[in-house]
């Protein structure tokens, strides 16, 4: 095995992905089954989640994809989804929890149910499900290869920006505490716990803003880089987080967002003559 491979290497490892039949957890899934990984990919339809899995499965990498219905929106789901992992596995390696929803509207009608909605998948759901899933997690853990939590935030839960999506930007900033919480209450069983914190990337979500190229071209150009994020972004990312390369960071918020996160647009004297 070369140093590379060595170094990022997550052959034979156990994954599990929600929401990874769309979108950032996709990708996510598809880095984790070229690299070697046993990917599960769960989301409130499983028939896409399926169908995912055997499109993995045909890229002749050397892991491979389950996929199955599994639903973070309640009690009852998160329970579920947990019963159904362990019926499939004994440890767990990598927990990606990405499932996630927004609701946008002005504030003047946004609704009170898009919070509990919105809260209820983006925080509570993760929340649970990790918790659920600890004595697996747990299992796969040790010293020298801790086991891996990577939760989705978002830019917007870093930048105080909302968009009209008041209840989403609030979910994700609570995303990003609670990955530190756990960061530092998860370390002693040797499992790490980090988030990413995305920028605009092409997804069923923000469909409504990156759907046609022109769309994409306009959000790129408020991006410092002057791009939306790629596949390969996250897919980096993941590999890094989930690997051996990775294995002395917690509670980090990785900034996937090309600038984004440092982007204040504050000039308090440049201009002064």
């Amino acid at each position: 095995m070369s140093y590379l491979d060595e170094l990022f290497s997550v052959a034979g490892k156990k994954a599990l992905v929600t929401g990874g039949a769309t979108g950032i957890g996709r990708m996510a899934a598809t880095a984790l089954v070229q690299a070697g990984a046993e990917v599960m990919i769960a989301s409130r339809k499983g028939e896409d989640c399926e169908r995912v899995a055997i499109e993995l499965n045909g890229l002749g990498a050397s892991g491979k994809a389950e996929g199955f219905k599994g639903d973070v929106g309640s009690e009852e789901g998160v329970t579920a989804l947990a019963e159904e992992v362990r019926k499939r596995t004994d440890r767990l390696d990598i927990l990606i929890n990405n499932a996630g929803l927004s609701w946008g509207a002005p504030l003047e009608e946004f609704p009170y149910q898009a919070w509990a909605r919105v809260l209820n998948v983006n925080v509570a759901g993760l929340f649970h499900l990790t918790r659920e899933l600890l004595p697996l997690l747990a299992k796969a853990a040790s010293h020298e290869d801790p086991a891996r939590i990577i939760n989705l935030g978002s830019v917007m839960g870093t930048q105080p920006m909302a968009d009209g999506a008041y209840s989403y930007t609030a979910s994700k900033a609570a995303v990003h505490h609670l990955t530190r919480t756990l960061a530092n209450e998860f370390a002693e069983k040797s499992i790490t716990v980090n988030a990413f914190a995305p920028g605009p990337f092409q997804s069923r979500m923000t469909a409504f803003a990156t759907g046609t190229d022109d769309k994409a071209a306009t959000v790129a150009s408020h991006v410092p880089l002057r791009r939306i994020g790629s596949p390969s972004d996250i897919a980096g990312a993941t590999l890094y987080l989930c690997s051996k390369a990775g294995s002395y960071v917690t509670g980090a918020i990785l900034p996937i967002d090309g600038g984004e996160s440092v982007n204040h647009g504050m000039r308090l004297f440049k201009d002064v003559r």
